[in-house]
């Protein structure tokens, strides 16, 4: 396995939030976000490697004779697109790299390849559309990037067919809450760079930063095999859908989590049912720590958990997840007391995590 290395100080954690959101890592090119984790947790590893995949594996040895290995993730890729072809008048035809919908890129400004070359995103203006087509959603194949080439040729020296591009979001701390692109998962690099840093366990402990969880959970996937941990906890930013009732309705009873409320834990979602024992130690120590946090209503998408889960012979595991609003779109908001409370409770709940049943061995 490769390693790669670098120095650089640690920042705090709204800071950090800020440097990794603003970082350009669309699913298969996550090298930017892999770098400032490595600056980041390189001084406190016991044993550092980046796999195959891209995953960076950290690990901190255990500090009595329990020699059990617990694994949390947090994966680094985020939404965007790929180039696909640069047509003859310079423009740049896409695809959708993960969960996207085509709606909310019309008229974005993006960054495009690693050199983050300025782009927008245009189609045809909806005054030139036909009748039949006003009332069709928009397709990605109607969308072109235009980074303002005249031909083909002056877009080749450029980009490439392959190049991702992903929107060109500032990060903003408003206070109490952060708004940035890739929140998802960007928050939950930052709390498991900041678990890491600042905790050591009985048992050996790694962290898996983990790739291609946006198209199929497939960093996670190969971690866990090669880990083998006897438990795994995954950090991630899962939607809020708080938002006020639609039309007609006087509460609004679709919300999976809501802002300001703690952090989440899953029950369930659509990859995974989550270990009852798992989730009720992590309860019983947010209720007797004071630390809030609320249960994620089950529904909407999975995360790393179904790749972890059904590795090896099993894994248990649970996600620990911040609520955030219009994840997978140009600008996602979280609150800070919600992250904070979700780097606490990973920090409590795993301190004093039980035992957990060994799985027969396979030769």
């Amino acid at each position: 396995m490769k390693q790669e290395r670098a120095t650089k100080p640690a920042a705090a954690l709204p800071a950090l939030i800020r440097q990794l959101s603003e970082a350009v890592a669309v699913s298969g090119d996550e090298h930017a976000v892999r770098q400032l984790v490595l600056q980041n947790v390189q001084n406190s590893a016991d044993k550092l490697e980046v796999d195959a995949l891209g995953n960076v594996l950290a690990t901190r040895n255990g500090t009595s004779r329990r020699r059990e290995h617990v694994m949390a993730a947090a994966h680094m890729d985020e939404v965007g697109v790929m180039i696909v072809s640069i047509e003859s008048d310079g423009l740049l035809a896409i695809e959708a790299v993960g969960g996207l919908d085509a709606r909310v890129l019309l008229g974005k400004q993006l960054w495009v390849g690693r050199q983050r070359l300025p782009g927008v995103v245009g189609a045809t203006p909806v005054h030139l559309l036909k009748d039949e087509d006003e009332k069709r959603p928009v397709a990605f194949d109607a969308l072109r990037v235009d980074i303002g080439a005249a031909s083909r040729e002056a877009a080749a020296k450029l980009v490439q067919p392959g190049d991702r591009a992903t929107f060109a979001t500032s990060f903003r701390n408003l206070g109490g809450s952060l708004r940035g692109k890739a929140l998802d998962d960007r928050v939950g690099v930052a709390l498991l760079i900041e678990l890491f840093r600042s905790s050591r366990f009985e048992f050996d402990f790694t962290a898996a930063f983990t790739v291609q969880e946006e198209v199929g959970l497939r960093g996670a996937q190969v971690a866990a095999f090669a880990i083998n941990p006897v438990a795994a906890l995954v950090l991630e930013v899962t939607p809020a859908n708080d938002l006020p009732p639609l039309p007609g309705e006087t509460e609004n009873v679709r919300y999976n989590t809501r802002l300001g409320h703690g952090a989440a834990l899953s029950l369930a979602d659509s990859s995974t049912l989550y270990p009852r024992a798992l989730v009720q130690h992590f309860a019983a120590i947010a209720t007797r720590d004071h630390i809030p946090f609320q249960y994620r209503q089950p529904g909407g998408g999975g995360n790393d958990s179904g790749g972890i889960q059904r590795r090896r012979g099993g894994i248990p595991v649970l996600a620990l997840s911040v609520p955030g609003r219009y994840i997978h779109s140009p600008a996602a908001l979280v609150r800070l007391s919600d992250v904070r409370a979700a780097l606490q409770l990973a920090r409590s709940a795993l301190a004093e995590l039980p035992r957990m049943p060994r799985r027969p061995s396979r030769s």
